[in-house]
């Protein structure tokens, strides 16, 4: 078993939980792709998961396979030359320079799974069953390394400390996704961290 699972389905009923007690003061819908834009970097376990979601869609919807394909090399040809890190593997550097170029880096760059066709706002993940664990977690409050409670600029509009507090996303969550990270490191061998784009480079 994918040491994921359990945790896909530990964010799932958090979300869920999370989407209730925030009622109309989370604006996430279909078609609201603002969250997609901008490099992010996942672990190979969120890599290795899309990348198989790529090759069942190219499976059974050998078009819409194609068009994401092409919106990964697009990506690639923008990526490469500012990459800060290793391009051949697609590993992001750890170096203080590299962390620091990170940054600033691609930061207006849609992911290659958003399909822009029918326009702006309303794009809509092509990859979305098979997308990395900070996307399922996007949209509730969350608590970040200072221990701010971090929103996005788009929900909770108006709300208070208070309430943005009673709507905040299960605070385990970063902690069992390590976790799991982890696991699935040690059982891969795999290391370090990359891209959407370049885990789905060569599909």
């Amino acid at each position: 078993m994918e040491p994921a699972y359990g945790l896909i389905k530990i964010v799932a009923n958090a979300m869920a939980d999370a989407t209730a007690r925030s009622g109309d003061w989370l604006k996430c819908r279909p078609g609201c792709s603002q969250c997609c834009v901008g490099v992010f970097p996942i672990g190979w376990q969120d890599a290795d998961r899309i990348r198989k979601g790529l090759v069942a869609l190219i499976d059974v919807d050998p078009e819409r396979g194609a068009r994401v394909k092409a919106r990964v090399a697009s990506a690639l040809a923008r990526l490469d030359p500012w990459f800060p890190g290793d391009v051949a593997t697609g590993v992001l550097g750890e170096s203080y320079e590299e962390v620091i170029l990170f940054e600033e880096f691609a930061n207006n760059e849609p992911c290659p799974a958003l399909d822009l066709s029918q326009g702006a706002d309303l794009g809509t993940c092509d990859l979305y069953a098979s997308r990395p664990i900070l996307c399922r977690t996007f949209g509730p409050p969350m608590r970040t390394e200072e221990d701010n409670l971090a929103t996005c600029e788009l929900c909770y509009i108006g709300a208070s400390t208070e309430e943005i507090e009673r709507c905040e996303l299960d605070p385990a969550i970063p902690g069992l996704e390590e976790e799991s990270n982890a696991a699935y490191e040690a059982a891969t061998g795999k290391r370090g961290e990359t891209l959407i784009a370049y885990a789905l480079r060569g599909c």
